[in-house]
């Protein structure tokens, strides 16, 4: 897989540096040459130039790529970049990251953004998911913020214990992927039972997250009204001025 990354800093060098183990073919663009030399990622191509202009795009043959990685500092750059790509090269995918989070609102399809990386939000997300007993925690947002990944750690005194993944009903565009048990992942199942303690994994779209919290956090049975369903039922980078943009 061909992979260009914009910006070779400590993220863009780290997700280089992971690609490389794993044989992916990385070209590296900064503005900065010195960079290289300091960067100790042997085997990545570099492009020393400016992103956000079309002719440093052109040299880099992004058309060819399978991913744009837009990873730098400046949320106006990652923009930019991102919305060249998809627009102008036609890129199949890209990746941009957010370093403010009043800005993720902007990283959508409508700039060019398949994948928006928000760290700070990432880290909140760890950290709730790590002490968060009973409560349901969005870990990662995909499709441009219409649908999610999310965690729910079973309490010991939940009404979900002991009935089985296929007595639940759960809430449309809700789907049970993954249940972690004693630290092994396990594969769901309509006779899998669940048990305290479980850490259960969700795909879910962002508006059915309230009604998949109301189920798993209700003190009721209420998840078991009707027949019985099959888990997860349902489904230049000083040009950009912008009034709604938070540098």
């Amino acid at each position: 897989m061909k992979v260009v990354i914009v910006g070779a800093g400590s993220v863009g060098s780290s997700i280089a540096r992971e690609l490389l183990a794993h044989k992916h073919d990385i070209l590296l663009i900064d503005l900065k040459p010195e960079v290289i030399g300091r960067s100790g990622l042997r085997g990545a191509h570099w492009l020393v130039g400016d992103a956000c202009e079309l002719s440093t795009l052109q040299g880099a043959k992004v058309e060819e790529a399978d991913v744009v990685v837009s990873a730098t500092g400046d949320d106006k750059v990652n923009l930019v970049v991102s919305l060249l790509a998809k627009t102008e090269f036609g890129v199949g995918r890209t990746v941009g990251r957010v370093n403010n989070p009043k800005n993720d609102w902007m990283f959508t399809d409508s700039w060019g953004v398949d994948v928006a990386v928000n760290t700070p939000q990432l880290m909140t997300a760890l950290v709730e998911e790590a002490v968060e007993i009973g409560d349901l925690v969005r870990l990662l947002t995909l499709q441009t913020g219409v649908s999610s990944i999310v965690e729910f750690t079973v309490p010991h005194d939940s009404h979900v214990i002991g009935r089985t993944v296929g007595d639940i009903r759960w809430p449309e565009d809700s789907t049970l992927v993954a249940i972690l048990r004693d630290h092994a992942p396990i594969t769901p199942s309509r006779d899998d039972v669940i048990d305290g303690g479980d850490e259960l994994f969700f795909v879910t779209t962002i508006a059915a997250e309230d009604d998949l919290r109301a189920l798993l956090s209700s003190p009721d049975t209420s998840g078991a009204a009707g027949p019985p369903q099959p888990a997860g039922a349902g489904a230049g980078q000083q040009a950009l001025e912008d009034d709604g943009f938070d540098g």
